[in-house]
């Protein structure tokens, strides 16, 4: 908040010059802050001895209209004077104070009473003698008892709007001389508003762009991880497709996978191609939030609205104003903080945790999840409202097994990456181990062989890359099943892994006994009884290498 700024000069430290004023004039184009600017002008209106009451009340949108004491006054309840700053002392012996903005006069429509009047017109309002002046008085016996003589309204314009209203109560006549001073000050007030309006501005948008930085950082290093949508496989022409008819539409989608399958680049994917590009993308990851902090994080909080709470926080909401929103992990979200969310996604609207302002969002929502929220709801773990509202466009991304064509593209993409990361060159990827890649479960999806191709290139030394990949496994199977022979009473059989297994197993023993010898008397295709074009396929499809 910037620091009110009061003159020293002897002529400043005397209230009952106009001198006074003339400084006052000085300091008000020394601030920045509205709020400051406000309470500046009416305490130092105030410090006069004569002054009894000083106010300014400035034009804002309507607001208590169902309850104003004026609802009947008001000509359209869009646009009213608001109380913003009040200063003043009874010389009744309790000394009251009228520094409260929130009393019987806190609203006037445009054009009641003298207040509204000089709001509506623009023009100012000098009444002295108010004793024969009771029509302009809403509390006769308040003016006679503090002794008041003059009131002084001045219109608060700049650039030909009015924005409100600067009024005096007065126990003196209102001078010529003091009119004169007082619509200087009005211009001037008029013009601080605006420069204090634009300072606000600007300094909410530098915060506002702090917060989208921070948050398009965490971004940035999400697309270093994963790139672009790499693929040629059926799976990702599809995935291509549903991005292409969701992202113009501002349809709230849920992209749904297996963890490391790329559900992050997938939104990203939708954004990029939306009517919202030029606003951010921001990212929560719901499964890394403490549960007491998701309000806070979702929403923002006020200074001091719990122990820790040390200045104000704009939440993911705001920062997403605009442009999109990427809820991760959406599953993990508290049943309990559901309801909450399902109301901003509903009505954009949403309060800061310990404010009581209504605050308005536009922001479109993206949601991933490993989870089968079907069956999370059907638990009672998950909201059955908050699911049909986030499931209007659902996509569905392939693990990695399921499209291994891709599996070139994305290890060559991954090699140049990690090779520029580690300044090292090296040879491109062998058949052979491309096809050991392809003959991998990954149950890690895109994530895993990213990993596993950067351990191999720094494992290497940058040299040339081996991949050594553990051996998949049946789920549940923990030792080899035995095949059941003639006059054999065991009934176990076989997997359909464990038959691969056998098969590459075998093939890989005939290689050895032929020494490789593939074609002709004494090969591996003879001893296999298989064509060799058709075991040159299988140790092509299974990845089996010659080890040298």
């Amino acid at each position: 908040m910037t620091t009110t700024v009061d003159s020293q000069t002897p002529e400043c430290s005397t209230p009952t010059t106009l001198d006074s004023l003339k400084c006052l004039v000085l300091d008000i184009a020394q601030q920045r802050s509205l709020n400051d600017l406000l309470w500046l002008i009416v305490r130092r209106l105030a410090d006069r001895p004569t002054v009894v009451l000083a106010r300014i009340w400035l034009i804002r949108p309507g607001d208590i209209c169902a309850t104003c004491r004026f609802q009947e006054d008001c000509p359209d309840q869009t646009r009213c004077l608001h109380l913003v700053a009040s200063a003043g002392q009874s010389r009744g012996p309790d000394k009251t104070e009228w520094s409260n903005t929130n009393g019987y006069f806190a609203r006037f429509p445009i054009g009641a009473c003298k207040v509204g009047r000089i709001g509506k017109t623009g023009e100012q309002l000098v009444i002295n003698e108010l004793e024969n002046n009771l029509e302009w008085i809403a509390k006769p016996e308040w003016a006679k008892q503090e002794g008041i003589r003059g009131f002084h309204g001045q219109p608060i314009i700049y650039n030909g709007e009015v924005l409100g209203t600067l009024a005096v109560f007065d126990r003196e006549l209102v001078t010529h001389e003091a009119t004169l001073w007082f619509r200087m000050i009005a211009d001037h007030v008029g013009v601080a508003i605006a420069n204090a309006r634009a300072f606000e501005e600007i300094e909410q948008l530098k915060a506002q762009l702090e917060l989208e930085n921070t948050f398009l950082k965490e971004e940035v290093l999400e697309a270093q991880n994963f790139g672009e949508i790499v693929g040629q496989s059926p799976a990702i022409a599809n995935l291509v497709e549903q991005i292409e008819l969701v992202a113009p539409t501002d349809a709230t989608a849920l992209i749904s996978g297996e963890s490391g399958t790329g559900k992050e680049l997938v939104a990203r994917e939708i954004h990029r191609r939306s009517q919202r590009k030029d606003h951010p993308l921001v990212r929560v990851n719901c499964a890394s939030i403490p549960r007491e902090l998701y309000e806070s994080e979702f929403f923002g909080h006020a200074k001091g609205a719990f122990t820790g709470a040390m200045k104000d926080r704009a939440g993911r909401f705001q920062a997403a104003d605009g442009g999109t929103l990427f809820l991760d992990e959406v599953g993990e979200i508290p049943l309990e903080m559901q309801s909450k969310l399902l109301r901003v996604l509903q009505e954009g609207e949403y309060e800061r945790v310990g404010e009581e302002a209504t605050r308005k969002v536009n922001v479109r929502i993206i949601a991933a999840t490993n989870r089968k929220l079907v069956q999370e709801v059907e638990a009672k773990r998950f909201r059955q409202d908050l699911y049909y509202r986030l499931n209007v466009f659902p996509i569905e991304v392939a693990p990695l097994r399921n499209r291994i064509e891709d599996i070139p593209l994305l290890a060559a993409k991954f090699m140049a990456l990690v090779r520029k990361k580690l300044h090292c060159t090296g040879r491109e990827l062998t058949q052979a181990e491309v096809l050991k890649l392809q003959n991998y479960h990954w149950p890690g999806n895109v994530r895993e062989l990213q990993n596993i191709i950067e351990r191999a290139v720094i494992s290497s030394r940058c040299g040339s890359v081996k991949f050594d990949l553990p051996v998949p496994q049946a789920s549940g199977a923990s030792t080899k099943t035995p095949i059941k022979k003639n006059g054999d009473s065991t009934t176990n059989v076989l997997t359909d892994e464990d038959m691969r297994l056998r098969e590459k197993s075998n093939i890989e023993t005939a290689l050895q006994q032929t020494d490789w010898k593939i074609y002709g008397t004494g090969g591996a295709a003879e001893l296999l009884g298989l064509k060799p074009t058709t075991l040159l396929s299988r140790i092509k499809k299974m990845g089996i290498v010659k080890a040298y």
